[in-house]
């Protein structure tokens, strides 16, 4: 039942990486007309949000929870299907709605700040979704989408790596997020004010985050360990660029910085800290082991190779053939 719901996942993502050739007008193997317009909505809350949701599902071990991934992964079959497009949106919307109803009893258990945290990434995952059904363009959600992965990941190291972080660790980010939440309705009421509120936020976190993470002890040690260190580290390091631009560039909607912060989030940050946090992660959920060997260092030198040349020499210097290299 779980390799069931994780496929879902595994034909948005696929799609996903279809509809970036397809903007990147390179041969692609399946051209749908509305794919690019889909694009984002699909790896974030199609493929990202139904992984989340499965993973909180297992951790909640009630037959009920598993509604969640259904209808996120649902969702996004919708929306590459002939179907309408609204159909695919209403069912993101239920997915995110039940997303939360998974948080809500395993915040209960014990009151614990990193699902407090996880709460709320999770409301800004809705109300992308809720936005989104209702017209709002994809370019003015993608502080809601990041948000949404952003708060999650941070909950899940305030969860793992608490003793690291101190006794005051739990407080600080629950207020942080609730600042972060605060941005995003204000980006959309005040778009100068609170982008750069955003950006001014997202920055506060993450160096609070990468300052206070085990991360930065692990790193000196071996094989497993440093690994995930490495991923993580850099994925704060990525995010901090794009929480840099939110500060100093305002409102991004299209052109090299909206590119530039899209790529350094979705996969930047959440792509290296997936891979940072799988090799832990999917044996819990598929209940099959996936032991650690060097060879996955590879993959993750090329996503943060490829990053560079993208973001540094295709977004920064304007190479078009190193921005067309980076993200192939």
């Amino acid at each position: 039942m779980r390799l069931v719901l994780l496929l879902p996942a595994g034909v948005a993502l696929l799609a996903g990486l279809d509809a970036a050739a397809m903007l990147l007008d390179v041969p692609a193997p399946i051209r749908l007309d509305r794919l690019p317009d889909v694009h984002g909505v699909l790896m974030v809350l199609g493929f990202v949000g139904t992984l989340i949701a499965l993973e909180r599902a297992v951790a909640l071990g009630h037959r009920l929870g598993y509604l969640a991934p259904g209808l996120l992964g649902l969702g996004g079959l919708f929306l590459i299907s002939p179907a309408p497009i609204e159909i695919g949106q209403a069912l993101l919307v239920a997915g995110a709605v039940a997303l939360i109803g998974v948080y809500l009893p395993l915040w209960r258990r014990q009151r614990d700040e990193a699902v407090l945290v996880q709460i709320i990434g999770a409301a800004a995952g809705l109300g992308a979704a809720m936005l989104w059904l209702g017209g709002v363009a994809v370019p003015e959600l993608l502080g809601w989408l990041a948000s949404f992965v952003i708060l999650t990941i941070a909950g899940e190291r305030l969860e793992l790596a608490r003793l690291a972080m101190g006794p005051r660790a739990g407080t600080i980010m629950v207020a942080l997020s609730h600042c972060l939440l605060a941005a995003l309705v204000a980006t959309l009421l005040w778009p100068e004010i609170g982008t750069v509120l955003l950006g001014l936020v997202v920055l506060g976190m993450t160096g609070w985050l990468a300052q206070h993470d085990i991360a930065r002890a692990t790193i000196r040690q071996s094989g497993f360990p440093r690994y995930a260190a490495g991923c993580m580290l850099a994925g704060y390091a990525w995010l901090a660029i794009a929480g840099g631009i939110w500060l100093l560039g305002g409102p991004v909607a299209d052109g090299v910085r909206y590119d530039a912060v899209v790529h350094a989030v979705f996969l930047g940050f959440t792509f290296s800290m997936i891979m940072a946090h799988a090799p832990v992660i999917l044996p819990a959920v598929l209940r099959r082991p996936l032991p650690y060997h060097p060879a996955l260092i590879g993959p993750v030198v090329l996503l943060h190779g490829s990053l560079v040349l993208r973001l540094w020499a295709g977004d920064g210097l304007g190479s078009q053939d190193a921005w067309v290299t980076g993200e192939c």
